[in-house]
């Protein structure tokens, strides 16, 4: 039988040290086998799917504006080096950024495709390059009107050799999801100004 490793968020729960458990970053779901489905190939494996949340004490439309910013992701993603436009800025559906990254232990250099963008709401990127083709999604929902869950979605199906080392790759992106998303929060909350 196919494993799968889930991780569950309740959001009701307080966590072990008093605070709300949906003030971190949460890990939904992380998964690299599973039962024979959609988009499976005959070995068996699907492709990585990392989810990620976090509340970010922050108006909606700020942290959009600034998460879903390619510019600002250097500040917040610890992997990526340098973010350069090769298209015309703004960000619309079909602007393309090339990323410069660096992830368990590698040099990466991939650029992304804007596939669907909901101003405030929702933005899907993906690459076809390299050994492993990903696709990453921003969605932001008002939690109130001063906190926002922002969720963090990373999907990918690796080849070649990818395929053996997934489950190893997906744990790491969920570790560093997790921490990008802190730091994330960490920026968003410490800005001056910001109402709380």
């Amino acid at each position: 039988m196919a494993s799968l490793l889930t991780c569950v968020k309740s959001g009701q729960m307080d966590s072990p040290n008093g605070q709300c458990a949906a003030a971190a970053p949460v890990p939904l779901l992380l998964s690299h086998r599973g039962p024979r489905g959609l988009g499976e190939s005959d070995d068996g494996l699907v492709p990585v799917d990392v989810v990620t949340e976090i509340v970010i004490e922050c108006p909606c439309p700020e942290v959009a504006a600034y998460a879903g910013d390619p510019t600002h992701a250097p500040q917040w993603y610890a992997n990526i080096d340098s973010v350069a436009w090769e298209s015309e800025p703004p960000l619309r559906v079909g602007s393309r950024v090339a990323f410069v990254a660096r992830f368990l232990g590698r040099r990466l250099a991939y650029t992304y495709e804007v596939v669907e963008l909901v101003p405030g709401e929702r933005l899907v990127m993906q690459t076809a390059q390299g050994p492993f083709p990903m696709q990453t999604t921003y969605t932001w929902q008002p939690v109130d009107p001063t906190r926002t869950r922002m969720t963090l979605r990373n999907r990918g199906e690796p080849s070649g050799f990818g395929k053996v080392t997934a489950p190893i790759m997906a744990a790491a992106m969920q570790r560093a999801n997790t921490k990008d998303l802190a730091a994330l929060k960490h920026i968003l909350e410490g800005r001056p100004g910001e109402a709380r």
